[in-house]
């Protein structure tokens, strides 16, 4: 099995599911600058989109989408309990938490990141991230992960996601649940493994 992936982008979160998962894994770096692999690859050819993350399975079969491929990891080793069981709503929340940060937060950071982004709406963008913040905040009261106890894939990709925050200067001190489940996160053993192995962490 095959990740590919580019350092501290949202291919962090399947990065982070599969070491949590207990799968092996090879991990294949794709420039999100160049869209090449490191041995000068086009990685368009792997991916027609040149987004990450990418996994491929050792069939050749190919699986794009974050939400899709955090999930389907998680379903190989039901023994990590990552995601709840598929037909229950424990997993229908769990989907729902994958659908407002993929599309509330993640594709919200986007005009933060882009150069041609006019300064005039960066306010704006930090200011609709906030809102979403607030939300989760107020879910992640009395909780230590959003489906309560238990570590799940959406707290990876909420981890992925709002570790962007420091280079977009987005101030998040005023959601202490956010950064507590933050800092909660990182401390997790595979996490910390993720990190390191993507230059993320010294």
């Amino acid at each position: 099995m095959k990740l590919y992936y580019s350092n501290g982008a949202c291919s962090l979160s399947p990065h982070i599911v599969l070491r949590e998962a207990g799968i092996p894994f090879d991990l294949v770096r794709a420039s999100t600058k160049t869209h090449k692999l490191d041995d000068g690859t086009d990685y368009y050819t792997i991916n027609p989109t040149g987004a990450v993350p990418m996994l491929e399975l050792d069939n050749g079969e190919r699986l794009s989408e974050g939400p899709a491929i955090v999930q389907y990891i998680a379903d190989l080793a039901p023994q990590s309990k990552l995601a709840p069981a598929n037909g229950t709503f424990e997993r229908a929340r769990l989907q729902e938490w994958l659908n407002y940060i993929t599309s509330e937060l993640h594709k919200g950071y986007s005009p933060l990141f882009r150069p041609d982004t006019p300064d005039a709406y960066k306010p704006i963008a930090q200011e609709n991230l906030k809102k979403k913040y607030a939300h989760i905040d107020a879910k992640l009261a009395g909780r230590d992960y959003l489906m309560g106890e238990t570590f799940t894939v959406a707290d990876a990709y909420l981890f992925t996601v709002t570790s962007w925050a420091k280079y977009v200067n987005l101030d998040l001190s005023e959601y202490k649940n956010v950064l507590a489940h933050l800092a909660r996160v990182a401390a997790r053993p595979q996490v910390q493994e993720a990190l390191k192995a993507e230059g993320l962490l010294k």
